[in-house]
């Protein structure tokens, strides 16, 4: 079952979003909903200065369903995701992650869309689409502006993964620590809630402003790219059916 522990903390200035479906945290289609929900709730708040997104359990989350990803949910499922981070987009709040064990697919595309990822030493990062035939339309437009389009490259074709001190390097993160969310609360304690929240509103807007229009405009393509284009391939329906049973893929190159 998904579920979303919603915790307002700091009298609403600070609004801690833990996906609750361990040991995955899985963003199915009912967790991203519950997700942009809580955050259109907690955009009302003119007092809300960040958001920070964690993991129930051992892993930050394993990303999207890989059932949802079936032609008979894929559109559903990807516009869902999709408008959770135009949402995010639109809210202008300063977003933060906290990451313990597995960070993969839809969960990184989530934390490494934040302003600043804390992750712990043992943490793992990935984009693993593309052994499973398809590709990550969101990790194709945000990571060439997070870390470079080398790294970008790296991360999105191999789909290897890659440990926090490689994620460190590779700046696909912000910082390493044995307490990431203890680090977090510091960092927030410091720099964020001293502040004014009109004031952090306009400042994220405007450092966001071409990261947040390269990501509206450019993710239509991608979404486009991989609903229309890609997922008529042979390929991406028998990547996601020899993952759900269990097996190797058989290619067929097209």
């Amino acid at each position: 079952m998904s579920g979303l522990l919603i915790e307002r903390l700091h009298r609403d200035a600070i609004l801690r979003l833990t996906l609750d479906a361990p040991p995955g945290n899985i963003l199915d289609i009912a967790m991203v909903r519950e997700l942009g929900r809580a955050i259109a709730e907690g955009g009302r708040s003119p007092a809300l200065k960040a958001i920070v997104f964690e993991g129930a359990g051992a892993n930050f989350s394993f990303g999207a369903s890989i059932e949802e990803h079936r032609p008979e949910t894929v559109r559903e499922m990807l516009s869902a995701f999709h408008d959770l981070f135009r949402a995010l987009a639109r809210l202008d709040r300063t977003l933060l992650a906290v990451v313990h064990g597995q960070c993969l697919g839809g969960g990184m595309e989530l934390a490494c869309l934040c302003h600043r990822v804390f992750a712990h030493p043992k943490a793992r990062f990935a984009q693993p689409e593309i052994n499973l035939g398809v590709f990550p339309p969101v990790a194709s437009v945000i990571l060439p502006l997070r870390c470079g389009q080398a790294v970008a490259d790296e991360v999105c074709l191999t789909g290897r993964s890659f440990t926090a001190r490689e994620a460190l390097t590779a700046r696909l993160i912000d910082e390493v620590a044995s307490d990431p969310r203890r680090a977090a609360e510091r960092w927030i304690r410091k720099h964020i809630l001293p502040k004014s929240a009109a004031s952090l509103v306009r400042a994220v807007r405007a450092a966001r402003l071409r990261f947040n229009q390269a990501l509206v405009a450019d993710l239509v393509e991608t979404e486009r790219i991989y609903l229309d284009d890609l997922m008529r391939t042979e390929d991406a329906k028998e990547g996601i059916e020899a993952f759900l049973e269990k097996r190797r893929p058989a290619w067929r190159d097209r």
